[in-house]
C-alpha cells in the first residue's frame, strides 16, 4: 500500500504541482506590486495591536478568526513535519519550505482577502467565508462543482490532514516521552489513549464554531510562545553552529548530496519535499485558512489579508526555521532518506536539554494537535454545511473522534502519504479560483493601498 500511495503522491507533487503552486504565488507577486513585502511593516503592526487587543470590535474577532486559522496551520508539521522533511529531502529542503513561505505569503493573501470580500452569514448570523464562496460568488454559479469538489476534499482532509496526522504525532510523541524514562509501553496503549483523546477532540468540536475560536484564542498564543522560547534556549546554548547550520540549508537545496553523504542525491527531490512539507504546514494555496479568515468583521478586505501574511511568517519562516536549526545544530544524527516525525525533533531537543525536555515537548505537541483538529474540524463543519446544509455538527464531531482512535493506531508513514496527496488535490481548484480573480486582489489591494497611502 504504501508504494502505491508513493506513486500517487509522486504524481499528484510533480512538476506541474509545484509549477502550478509557486506559479499563482508569483504572479500574484508581480500583479499585487509584492503585496507581501510591501504591506509587512503594516500587517506587524496590525497583528500586535489585535494582539493586544486592540483591534476591531464589531462583529466576530479578527484576531480570534487568526488564531482559528494558525490552530490548523501552526500544527504537529512545525515539528514533526520539519524533520521529515529534512530526513527525506536533506536539510536543503527547508530552504524550499522558506521559497514557498516568502511566495505563500501573498497566496494566504489573497486567500484571507477574497474570504472577506465574499463572505456571507450562515443560519445563525455568523459570517462565513471560504473557497467554496469565493468560487460561486466572485466566479458565479455555474462554477458551482468546482466549489462542490473543493468541500469534499476538505471534508476528507479534515479527518486526514487535520486529524490522523496530529494525533500519529501526538502518540509518537508520547511514546518517546515515557521511553526515554525506561517504561514499557503496552501494546493496549495506543487504542487507550486514542479513544480518550477521541472523547476529548468531540466534546470540544461540539462548541461549534464560536467555542472553537475561544479555545483557539487562548491556546495557540500560549503553545507558539513556549515553543519558540524553548527552541530560542536551544539557538542559544549552541550559537557558534547556527552559520554551519545555515549553510547546509542553503547548499542543501542546490547539492543535497555533498550535504547528505549521497543519502539524496536529486535536488528536484529535495525541492519537492521542501515544497509539498511547506503547503503541509503553512497551507497557502490549499484554501483552507480563509475559512476562518472569512469569519472576521473588518473595514476593508485586505485588514484581514495581511494577518494571512503574518499567519505564514509566524507559521513557516519563524516556527518551522527554528525546528530545523534547533535539529541541525543539537549534533543528532539525521537518519537521511528515511521517514522521521516527532522522534528526531525529540532527540535534538534533548540532545541540548536533557531528557525531561521530552515532557514538555509531548505538552507542546497535544497541545499543537488538538489546536490542529479543532481548526480542521471547524474547517469540515463549514465544507460539510455546503454540501448537505447545516446543523450536521454534532455527526461530524462525533465522526471526528472516531478518526482520532483510528489515527492512533495507523503507520506514521501511511498517514503522512495520505494527507500529502489530499493536500496536493485540495490546492487545485483553489488556485484556479485565485488565478481567475486575480483582478479582484489587485483592485482591492490598490483601493487599500491609496487609501492609507502605503
Amino acid at each position: 500500500m504504501v508504494d502505491i500511495l508513493e506513486r500517487i503522491n509522486t504524481v499528484v507533487w510533480g512538476l506541474p504541482a509545484l509549477v502550478l503552486i509557486l506559479g499563482v504565488g508569483i504572479y500574484l507577486s508581480v500583479r499585487t506590486g509584492f503585496a507581501q513585502f510591501r504591506l509587512f511593516p503594516e500587517s506587524l503592526r496590525l497583528f500586535v495591536r489585535r494582539l493586544c487587543g486592540r483591534g476591531d470590535s464589531d462583529g466576530a474577532s479578527p484576531f480570534r478568526a487568526l488564531c482559528t486559522a494558525l490552530a490548523a496551520t501552526v500544527g504537529t508539521g512545525n515539528l514533526a513535519g520539519v524533520a521529515g522533511a529534512m530526513a527525506i529531502g536533506g536539510p536543503g529542503s527547508v530552504f524550499w519550505m522558506w521559497i514557498c513561505a516568502l511566495v505563500g505569503m501573498v497566496t494566504k493573501y489573497a486567500e484571507a482577502m477574497l474570504a472577506v470580500g465574499y463572505q456571507m452569514t450562515d443560519g445563525t448570523g455568523q459570517y462565513a467565508g471560504g473557497p467554496m464562496y469565493i468560487i460561486t460568488r466572485g466566479l458565479g454559479a455555474k462554477w458551482r462543482p468546482l466549489a462542490i469538489c473543493y468541500c469534499f476534499l476538505g471534508v476528507v482532509a479534515s479527518f486526514g490532514v487535520g486529524n490522523c496526522t496530529q494525533i500519529n504525532a501526538v502518540m509518537t510523541g508520547l511514546q518517546e516521552m515515557i521511553s526515554a524514562y525506561g517504561i514499557p509501553i503496552s501494546r493496549f496503549w495506543n487504542p487507550v489513549m486514542g479513544l480518550f483523546l477521541g472523547v476529548l477532540v468531540f466534546f470540544m468540536l461540539r462548541g461549534g464554531a464560536e467555542g472553537i475560536g475561544k479555545i483557539a484564542e487562548m491556546l495557540v498564543p500560549f503553545a507558539a510562545v513556549v515553543y519558540i522560547l524553548l527552541a530560542l534556549g536551544v539557538l542559544l546554548l549552541r550559537a557558534e553552529r547556527i552559520p554551519d547550520a545555515l549553510m547546509r540549508i542553503v547548499s542543501g537545496a542546490f547539492d543535497p548530496r555533498a550535504v547528505t553523504g549521497g543519502a539524496v542525491g536529486s535536488a528536484f527531490m529535495t525541492l519537492r519535499v521542501g515544497v509539498s512539507r511547506g503547503v503541509f504546514t503553512n497551507e497557502a494555496g490549499m484554501g483552507t485558512a480563509s475559512i476562518a479568515h472569512g469569519s472576521a468583521r473588518v473595514s476593508h478586505p485586505v485588514e484581514q489579508g495581511m494577518m494571512g501574511i503574518m499567519e505564514v511568517f509566524l507559521d513557516t519562516l519563524v516556527i518551522c526555521t527554528l525546528t530545523a536549526l534547533v535539529i541541525l545544530v543539537s549534533g543528532v544524527r539525521i537518519p537521511f532518506g528515511f521517514e522521521e516525525g516527532m522522534a528526531l525533533t525529540s532527540r535534538a531537543f534533548s540532545a541540548v536539554y536533557g531528557d525531561w525536555v521530552s515532557i514538555l515537548l509531548a505538552i507542546e505537541v497535544c497541545c499543537f494537535a488538538l489546536a490542529t483538529i479543532l481548526g480542521w474540524g471547524f474547517y469540515g463543519i463549514r465544507c460539510g454545511e455546503f454540501l448537505f446544509g447545516e446543523k450536521l455538527q454534532h455527526r461530524f464531531a462525533l465522526l471526528q473522534g472516531g478518526v482520532v482512535v483510528l489515527g492512533a493506531v495507523l503507520r506514521t508513514e501511511v498517514v503522512w502519504l495520505l494527507s500529502e496527496i489530499v493536500n496536493g488535490l485540495m490546492a487545485l481548484p483553489n488556485l484556479m479560483a485565485l488565478a481567475l480573480l486575480t483582478p479582484e486582489v489587485v483592485r482591492l489591494t490598490r483601493e487599500f493601498m491609496r487609501r492609507n497611502s502605503v
